[in-house]
């Protein structure tokens, strides 16, 4: 089966042939990362069995996409970290950011998802009240930015146009850039975000692993098996857990959060997601 799987020590085993199996093999596509192939996941339904943003999959769903999920988080963490400022440009606090403009890859990037849930449920901020500047469309051809979202122009990046002071934020999904002037704009984001960990009981998913509808629901199983070892190999992280139980109240919170942010017009319940 054609696999779409990013290098993580929750998936090394299985990317590695530690954890086999006699009835599936999967045929891993070499993609870096491993979102810059979720269009094909969900355009092209190229692979049988994929990684995918949360809020990719959920968007999926609601356009009839014949993808299910299976009960693994790939990449789960923490996103308070995520949101940066320019220190240079003077103090700046997240309840200040409604009239500003806020740079993310794209509107529907996951990373940018929970931002915009921590900053609304946190810090009072209205999403619709903050100009997004984007990058890139949707993995999801069929949606539609809101109107409060604005494209950069051509040749410019999130990083370049913060330091510039184009946007007064930016969401940074692979990490806070090196450069000293770049800071978190949550104070003590690390903290916050563990206090809304143990408020609300959940990890922030960012990728899970879903299969094709026309995966039997044997050869799903396996590939669940699989990652289910894989998973434990790597000693069970916090961050990556595993199963339909351990994973129901992060989907719900998930769920939650993109229906609110009107990216799905229906919240799903958890069950009826799965292979």
């Amino acid at each position: 089966m054609k696999a779409l799987l990013g290098d993580y020590p929750a998936t090394a085993a299985l990317k590695k042939g530690e954890v086999r199996s006699d009835r599936v093999r999967l045929d891993f596509a070499d993609v870096r990362p491993p979102s810059a192939g979720f269009k094909r996941v969900v355009r092209d339904l190229e692979f049988a069995v994929a990684e995918l943003a949360i809020t990719t999959f959920l968007m999926a769903k609601t356009f009839g996409k014949p993808l299910k999920l299976l009960p693994a988080v790939v990449v789960g963490r923490l996103q308070h970290s995520f949101l940066v400022c320019n220190a240079e440009r003077g103090p700046l606090a997240p309840h200040e950011l409604a009239g500003r403009r806020v740079g993310v890859r794209s509107y529907s990037v996951t990373t940018g998802m929970w931002i915009r849930g921590v900053l609304a449920e946190d810090h009072g901020v209205d999403p619709d009240r903050v100009t997004w500047v984007t990058f890139e469309d949707a993995h999801v051809a069929e949606f539609r930015d809101p109107p409060n979202v604005v494209r950069a122009p051509a040749g410019k990046d999130v990083v370049g146009m913060l330091l510039a002071g184009e946007i007064d934020a930016a969401v940074v999904g692979d990490g806070k850039p090196a450069d000293a002037r770049i800071r978190p704009l949550i104070p003590d984001a690390d903290a916050a975000a563990r206090a809304w960990q143990r408020r609300k009981g959940a990890i922030q998913i960012n990728h899970m692993v879903v299969v094709k509808d026309t995966v039997s629901k044997a050869d799903a199983d396996e590939v669940s098996r699989l990652l289910a070892q894989s998973i434990s190999a790597a000693g069970n992280p916090e961050m990556n857990p595993y199963g339909v139980g351990a994973n129901r109240r992060n989907l719900e919170v998930a769920i939650d959060f993109v229906h609110r942010q009107r990216l799905i017009p229906r919240r799903f319940a958890a069950e009826e997601l799965y292979a």
